[in-house]
């Protein structure tokens, strides 16, 4: 239970990174991969205890799944790096809930941000204004991926 804590900690702290300058720090992401796959190394387990060939599948549907929407420029490098972190640390079942939970958070946020948006307080909306729904540009991925993962937490816990 402390892993999947400091899993959350660490995937909160990337996302509050990304609503806020909207980029996440090559140590938070990079290094998480690499702690997660020395961990793999040597424990011959995720960080949440699954067998190595359910890590190696969930880094080949991470990068299937995220790939190509960097390629298309609607996800940055970030959002890439954070989801193989994630599949290193974890196994398909977290990854893809993940991914789905994002989904309907992001479509969750499309239908209602713009009339929840006024209703924020102005130091919290000054703060992370890459999160205004007003704002043509694309949305920060990862506090969808945050939600995705929490919601991802309380279903298979």
């Amino acid at each position: 239970m402390m892993k999947l804590f400091f899993l959350l900690v660490w995937f909160a702290i990337c996302a509050e990174q990304d609503a806020r300058r909207k980029e996440i720090l090559n140590g938070l992401t990079l290094g998480a991969a690499a702690l997660a796959a020395g961990y793999l190394a040597v424990t011959g387990l995720t960080w949440l205890g699954s067998p190595p060939l359910e890590g190696a599948l969930a880094l080949v549907l991470a990068l299937a799944l995220t790939l190509p929407g960097y390629t298309l420029g609607r996800l940055g490098a970030a959002d890439v790096k954070l989801m193989t972190a994630l599949a290193l640390a974890s196994n398909t079942a977290y990854l893809l809930c993940t991914f789905i939970g994002a989904g309907v958070a992001m479509l969750a946020w499309a239908l209602i941000g713009k009339r929840v948006w006024p209703l924020i307080h102005q130091q919290v909306t000054k703060r992370y204004k890459h999160m205004n729904p007003g704002t043509p540009d694309k949305y920060p991925f990862s506090p969808f991926l945050l939600i995705g993962l929490l919601l991802t937490v309380c279903v298979i816990h």
